[in-house]
């Protein structure tokens, strides 16, 4: 069904269907009626993105995350589609999966439809495919990631201060055989809240060697289980009591291997995750977490690229970081009586 058959139908021109879906207040009552009846009567349907490109323009915006599977994400999803809708904009959620590759052909297709613009949390640290998009015309927002120039806009949180209240507070429990579970480690935030945990343990007078890192090729709960594993078989007399996991997902893992091996949370090994996802509370042991505001992310994120393509003129680039919070819970509140 085509604008001709409403045209047609309705006993009109094609310019007069035409000003009944795009300016109807230029057309006669009773005609505008007669065109949408004729519209309802053959269940035509407005190319709406037809009319966008033609226009250059588009009432679209894409979201590339790095794992749709992970709740913290879903979250952030949140955010970005409550400031879009109340825009009038739609969302165009992509998963990367952590892969250069495939994020490149994603940010391909949404250039290809024209999107306003694109919140992106990248898989590739090098930005030059975020550049060359920004030359091109397409907007570009970092999200849960800090650019480190002034070029384009991004929202992020302060992990290193999260990996640092993580680990002060598995500390300040008398825990100073401290494992780091996380990974890949190209990814900022991985490597962030790596470093923070090292500036608290340097804060006590250690140093990173006393923090043992369990390198993970994802940031899932299989990948929780087997570092936690790999935990468990070392020589009790060394082993960690404490566990700090680069986000939530390898924690419940890590708790799912502990359990299974009847080792008790907290007390023998303390457990903290990163994220603090709803399944944190929900845990069989709740989880200790730190709390990023995930919805807010997406929320700030969408409403930066919004507010530079409605003003471009007056827009300044921000980049704006939120801080976490530690969210003490079952999993680390047991308190050693001596450090070991």
């Amino acid at each position: 069904m085509s604008i001709r058959d409403v045209a047609h139908h309705a006993g009109v021109s094609l310019g007069t269907v035409s000003n009944v879906l795009n300016r109807p207040d230029t057309v006669a009552r009773g005609t505008r009626s007669r065109v949408l009846a004729a519209i309802a009567e053959l269940g035509f349907v407005p190319n709406d993105a037809a009319r966008q490109l033609r226009r250059g323009r588009s009432r679209t915006l894409g979201l590339v995350v790095l794992d749709v599977a992970n709740p913290f994400f879903t979250d952030v999803a949140k955010g970005v589609e409550s400031s879009a809708g109340a825009a009038g904009m739609a969302v165009i959620f992509c998963n990367s999966d952590g892969d250069p590759g495939r994020e490149s052909a994603y940010l391909d297709l949404l250039e290809e439809h024209r999107v306003r613009g694109v919140l992106i949390t990248p898989a590739d640290n090098t930005f030059r495919r975020l550049l060359r998009l920004r030359e091109r015309g397409v907007l570009v927002v970092l999200l849960d990631r800090k650019y480190p120039e002034t070029r384009m806009c991004s929202v992020s949180v302060d992990d290193r201060l999260g990996g640092e209240l993580a680990t002060r507070h598995l500390l300040e429990n008398g825990h100073r055989r401290i494992a780091f579970v996380g990974g890949p480690h190209q990814l900022e935030q991985v490597r962030d809240r790596y470093r923070g945990a090292v500036r608290a343990l340097a804060d006590s007078g250690g140093d990173e060697r006393d923090l043992r890192r369990f390198d993970t090729p994802a940031l899932t709960v299989a990948a929780g289980r087997d570092a936690a594993a790999r935990i468990i078989g070392q020589p009790r007399s060394t082993r960690a009591t404490a566990v700090f996991c680069a986000n939530d997902l390898l924690a419940l893992g890590v708790l799912q291997e502990l359990t299974r091996q009847h080792i008790r949370v907290p007390e023998e090994i303390a457990l903290v995750g990163y994220d603090d996802i709803d399944f944190a509370a929900a845990a069989a042991v709740p989880l200790s977490s730190i709390r990023q505001p995930s919805q807010r992310l997406g929320q700030t994120a969408a409403a930066l690229l919004l507010d530079e393509a409605n003003h471009p003129d007056r827009h300044r680039h921000q980049q704006v970081v939120f801080e976490p919070e530690l969210v003490v819970r079952e999993s680390s509140q047991y308190r050693r009586q001596s450090p070991t």
